[in-house]
């Protein structure tokens, strides 16, 4: 069955991706994003097909449109964005949610929250499960972030057990692919300009801190899963690569898929970075029958050959669009 679909922070990394694979499946698509951290490029392919609109808007106000499902990306995900306007970030996160949620009880649709393994905060427990409750610190330079999604997920649960809403919650643990911004701070993003430039590759810390890697395209396959299943299925759930590596070892890899002459340069880590980050994703491989299957390798092949491209093409100095 085909329908119109809200995509909030759909002009984004992982909205415009997510766009393109539901345009693709034939559905209708609105794209809303106020293009604080999305750009233009990302969805200029697709601005010449017939079902995909875009709408300038910040979910931080009402949105009154008509639509059969609901995705809400629209957050900067990245702590140079998201720290750049901190009490922003918060408003978009709880604000966001209550105007999305109000526009899926209104329609009674079904509207999936884009949540973050950062919930987890700097875990105790390794795995991460979805039972964790995590170590968050409330009053750091990352909690606009961390706290407004936790509060998000408040927000859909009270909407769930007080509505009956069909609202869906995932957690997504680090993404990379194309269409990340150079400039966003990410740890992907940084090692594979700072190689393709030849530059000193910036790892904060000592490098053995571990995260888990999952490509775009297996998260937005996950994301419509997860959207597809029946109203009791509401999550929480972990959607991310399993698989560990510390920051060290993903520098290496980037050297060495690039052929750079870059060297590794060690700075201070900033507050409150997380040790750990792996997701525990049984409950997405017993509820939604996933689990990811790009490789590491695989997945910064495609990514530094997009990268590669943009450095010869690179984003306008004084705007993201």
């Amino acid at each position: 069955m085909l329908k119109r679909i809200l995509v909030t922070g759909g002009a984004g990394f992982l909205g415009s991706h997510l766009c393109e694979r539901l345009l693709d499946a034939g559905h209708e698509v609105l794209c809303v994003d106020n293009f604080f951290t999305g750009t233009r490029r990302n969805i200029t392919h697709l601005l010449d097909r017939k079902s995909f609109e875009v709408l300038r808007h910040d979910i931080t106000f009402p949105l009154y449109v008509e639509v059969d499902e609901i995705y809400n990306l629209a957050c900067p995900a990245s702590p140079v964005h998201y720290q750049f306007d901190p009490v922003q970030t918060t408003k978009t996160s709880v604000m966001g949610a209550i105007n999305m949620l109000g526009l899926a009880k209104r329609l009674k649709i079904k509207v999936l929250q884009a949540s973050t393994s950062e919930v987890y905060g700097d875990p105790v427990e390794h795995p991460q499960r979805e039972e964790y409750w995590g170590n968050v610190n409330p009053v750091g330079v990352r909690a606009c972030y961390d706290e407004g999604k936790r509060c998000a997920e408040t927000l859909f649960f009270d909407y769930v057990r007080q509505h009956q809403l069909p609202a869906k919650v995932v957690r997504i643990f680090n993404t990379y692919g194309p269409r990340m911004h150079p400039n966003d701070g990410r740890v992907v993003s940084n090692f594979v300009v700072q190689a393709l430039k030849g530059d000193d590759i910036t790892i904060y810390g000592d490098g053995s801190q571990s995260r888990s890697f999952c490509y775009v395209d297996e998260i937005v396959e996950v994301m419509i899963r997860m959207m597809a299943t029946p109203a009791e299925v509401t999550g929480p759930i972990n959607i991310g690569n399993p698989v560990e590596f510390t920051i060290l070892d993903l520098a290496r890899m980037v050297i060495d898929l690039t052929g750079s002459k870059s060297r590794i340069h060690f700075k201070d880590l900033p507050s409150d970075d997380p040790r750990q980050r792996q997701p525990d994703i049984s409950r997405a491989r017993a509820d939604l029958g996933w689990e990811p299957k790009i490789t590491l390798r695989e997945g910064l092949t495609k990514t530094i050959a997009y990268f590669e491209q943009l450095l010869l093409h690179p984003y306008p100095q004084a705007s993201a669009d």
